[in-house]
């Protein structure tokens, strides 16, 4: 069984108690990505680029409910103390965290991002957006809600506002955030659909369609 593999049964359990907008398809998902990001890019280190996404989310301040992290996850592979190391700055360099997010410096960081924002992208992304959004409670739209720039992370994670605000404060951003060749060509995509796909919304809203 490989290193990867043997993360891959250890992430499962955790993953089985999160909505569905951060489960295990989600990584599935990413991990396909982020495996065809770096066949574009021949110095990414493969295992750091697949154990970064399987633990990715593991420790995720949305879901502090899980026990395991991905620390105490590393700690139960076959690693050296580098490399464990290294996972775990690919990972910290993955969240947006409100728009203060972390450099990407490596091009594992910036392919493991890539992958992970490319998820939130698109069809799959409008998905993830009403699941996260149902599962906590949030409204479909508010007019009356102000489209916000936080001024930390902490301010960015209280904030509990409608999906549709949240595709203009974080969803519809993404695109120009991109750091891959090949992330930025599917972002494109992606980002049109979304962008449609608002427009359409806001169209049946109004009774136009």
């Amino acid at each position: 069984m490989t290193t990867t593999e043997q993360c891959t049964k250890l992430v499962k359990k955790v993953y089985a108690s999160f909505d569905a907008s951060h489960d295990f398809e989600h990584i599935e998902r990413v991990l396909a990505t982020a495996r065809t990001i770096a066949e574009t890019e021949p110095t990414a280190n493969l295992q750091t680029i697949e154990l970064a996404v399987l633990l990715h989310d593991v420790s995720d301040a949305k879901y502090t409910t899980s026990k395991e992290t991905e620390a105490a996850i590393l700690a139960q592979l076959p690693l050296t103390v580098a490399e464990r190391q290294r996972v775990q700055q690919t990972i910290a360099a993955v969240s947006y965290r409100g728009g203060h997010e972390l450099e990407a410096t490596t091009i594992e960081m910036k392919i493991v991002r890539d992958a992970d924002r490319l998820d939130a992208l698109g069809a799959i992304g409008i998905a993830r957006a009403f699941v996260f959004g149902g599962a906590h409670g949030s409204l479909i739209y508010d007019d009356t809600e102000a489209i916000h720039t936080y001024e930390s992370e902490a301010a960015y994670r209280k904030k509990n506002g409608a999906i549709v605000t949240h595709f203009h404060e974080k969803l519809l951003k993404l695109k120009e955030l991109m750091t891959t060749t090949y992330g930025k060509m599917l972002a494109k995509q992606r980002h049109q659909f979304m962008v449609h796909f608002l427009q359409q919304l806001s169209a049946e809203r109004e009774g136009k369609l």
